[in-house]
């Protein structure tokens, strides 16, 4: 869900730079991950294998198609796996509201009032015990379906993540597919308050909902005429709407769509539940799991537990949660330390924006991953646009030095622009270097957006929302990703010759990643010793070093799409004294396309590399004992 909260949190840096308490944390968390890199390949599930080249504006499923679980074939998911993917986020999975009638199916049709496009938003779920009927081919076994794109993806090699919502649900929840015992959202309500520890939602008593004034010409469907959409949607009382309103009528640009749910704090922000003991965030999961055991918590953070658990039973391996930050932290120790005692090794990612929060829900919320949007991506995207200097680079990985192996690293998903976009950087060129940094810095999981290997532009005009993001809320074609997926082939048999040039860049350097053990090792900047000590190095330029037992890289990236730079770049006296380097001359292998690219010539101490770096270009270069 796109966000309206993030853009002054870059200067929160200094108020958590001190926040260094959490270094024994930090090291038991490092100590423990995994030998080697995880890649995480988010892929909008009902985009994924349509076909369809239409692209109407709220158009139908007739009109524009789309995709369903069964186009991931066997083909399609050895193809993702081959291009170094190690998990799938399937995005979209949990039954969503959607503008289409399945009442033959025990399904409720839905109101164009509060539904964000034609076929829906990922973040406005109907059932989090079922899943989206668009998605199935026969929507009576859409459960199935699905189940059997678990196996299948398992079977390939591939872990699964889906998305869970906590803070929000559909203005119209209707669990039609609850396992026996489970009530719904709100069916035990007290409907008569505004708050009670145990309500699911905030009411706003004696009020009842009424959809936005629209702005803009805006119409729902297009102004598509829709028995439903009639400006009227029946909400008595009204609730709080997903984003905090406590508007009876909410703004058009509110998450109107949703309902925000109650974790037991109160309108004044009281918390009605227990607080996690001081020094807890040193604690591991399960110390938190024997905490949670005999504590009374709120009927939300029950309900949501057992939506987790629901998934964890059905093979699903991790979750990506939707703004977790609107949710409170004990919650999440309580909800993640119950999934790791059932699956120790499940992946759960959150959406945070807040840095002074970072280290809150790594530690305490016992998140594995957050995304690393505030401080690396909005970073990398203003190098790439031209108007940032790499220097910041380095005073980022800093900062986040002691939680690096927390912080997901990406430059697309679906609620960013896309690179190819022309409000971004016009070009998907620009963002190989920005990807072998992105990649190659921190021993973090990278994630990429489907389409982003083959430079999806996202220029489509879906209907709700605009342009450079592929839309998230209608049926749309997705052409680049066509062109790759070959009406079912999958093998890139339309692709451009730059397309299919980007994508192999794409396989090499995540392949390279997922194998290095150096990405998993140390890490240090260079970047400031070659401006400082090196002609013709300057801000467009980023480099540094990885190591580890077995491998040694020297990574560098030419940002610039006009100039190449050709400089001696030098390797620092106590780089080549950890390294163990005595005078001399070693070869250098460039990692991504197998050239012998330099040598690293030793003398007194330091190290000198010649090169020639071409515009956009980046060398993974191993040093060869």
């Amino acid at each position: 869900m796109k966000k309206t909260l993030i853009g002054s949190f870059v200067s929160l840096f200094i108020i958590f730079a001190a926040c260094n308490q959490n270094k024994k944390v930090a090291k038991e968390t490092m100590e423990i991950k995994k030998n080697h890199k995880e890649v995480v390949y988010q892929v909008f599930t009902r985009l994924f294998g349509n076909t369809n080249t239409t692209n109407k504006p709220w158009g139908t499923i007739e009109e524009n198609g789309v995709g369903k679980f069964n186009d991931f074939t066997d083909k399609a998911l050895q193809e993702i796996k081959d291009l170094g993917v190690t998990y799938i986020w399937y995005t979209g999975v949990p039954h969503h509201d959607v503008i289409r009638d399945y009442t033959e199916f025990g399904i409720s049709n839905d109101d164009p009032d509060v539904v964000k496009g034609r076929a829906g938003s990922p973040y406005a779920v109907k059932d989090y015990y079922n899943v989206n009927p668009d998605l199935a081919v026969d929507p009576s076994k859409r459960l199935e379906e699905f189940e059997a794109l678990i196996a299948r993806t398992h079977k390939i090699g591939m872990k699964v993540i889906i998305d869970i919502v906590p803070n929000h649900v559909a203005r119209n929840y209707q669990g039609k597919t609850n396992p026996e015992g489970v009530e719904d959202f709100g069916a035990n309500d007290n409907k008569n308050v505004e708050y009670d520890k145990n309500n699911n939602f905030y009411y706003i008593p004696g009020q009842d909902f009424v959809v936005p004034n629209w702005q803009n010409n805006y119409q729902p469907l297009g102004g598509e005429v829709n028995v439903l959409s009639d400006s009227k949607f029946e909400e008595k009382p009204a609730k709080w709407t997903g984003n905090g309103s406590r508007l009876a009528q909410p703004n058009v640009n509110d998450w109107y769509e949703t309902v925000k749910i109650n974790y037991g704090v109160s309108p004044d922000g009281r918390k009605d539940f227990s607080d996690l003991p001081e020094g807890f965030e040193n604690e591991d999961y399960k110390a938190h799991y024997e905490f949670w055991k005999d504590k009374t918590v709120p009927s939300s953070w029950k309900k949501f537990r057992d939506i987790a658990l629901y998934w964890i039973d059905k093979g699903v391996d991790g979750f990506r949660y939707d703004m977790a930050e609107m949710v409170p932290v004990e919650f999440w120790s309580y909800m993640n330390s119950a999934i790791k005692m059932k699956n120790p090794d499940a992946f759960l990612l959150a959406e945070v924006y807040n840095p002074a929060l970072y280290r809150d829900y790594i530690f305490k919320g016992k998140m594995d991953y957050l995304y690393d949007k505030v401080a690396l991506y909005d970073s990398i995207k203003h190098i790439m646009q031209g108007h940032g200097w790499t220097d910041h680079l380095v005073g980022v990985q800093n900062e986040m030095a002691d939680i690096e192996h927390n912080m997901l690293h990406f430059l697309e998903n679906h609620d960013e622009q896309r690179i190819a976009s022309a409000e971004f950087a016009n070009s998907a060129e620009k963002g190989k270097p920005a990807m072998v940094v992105s990649a190659t810095i921190s021993t973090s999981p990278t994630m990429i957006y489907f389409g982003q290997e083959v430079g999806e532009p996202g220029n489509e005009n879906a209907g709700f929302g605009s342009s450079t993001r592929t839309s998230i809320f209608d049926y749309v074609g997705v052409p680049h990703h066509q062109r790759w997926m070959n009406e079912g082939k999958f093998d890139g048999g339309q692709l451009s010759e730059n397309e299919s040039s980007l994508r192999d860049f794409y396989k090499r350097l995540l392949n390279f990643s997922i194998h290095s053990s150096a990405l998993m090792g140390d890490y240090k900047e260079i970047h400031y010793y070659n401006k400082e000590n090196t002609e013709n190095y300057n801000h467009r330029v980023f480099s540094f070093v990885r190591w580890s037992a077995e491998e040694k890289l020297i990574i560098i990236s030419n940002f610039d799409d006009n100039r190449a730079y050709d400089f001696d770049l030098k390797i620092p006296e106590d780089i080549i004294s950890t390294w163990n380097l005595t005078d001399g001359t070693y070869q250098l292998t460039e990692q991504l396309y197998g050239e012998l690219s330099s040598n690293l010539t030793v003398e007194n101490g330091k190290g000198i590399i010649k090169l020639k770096l071409e515009p956009l270009a980046s060398l993974i270069l191993k040093v060869v004992n």
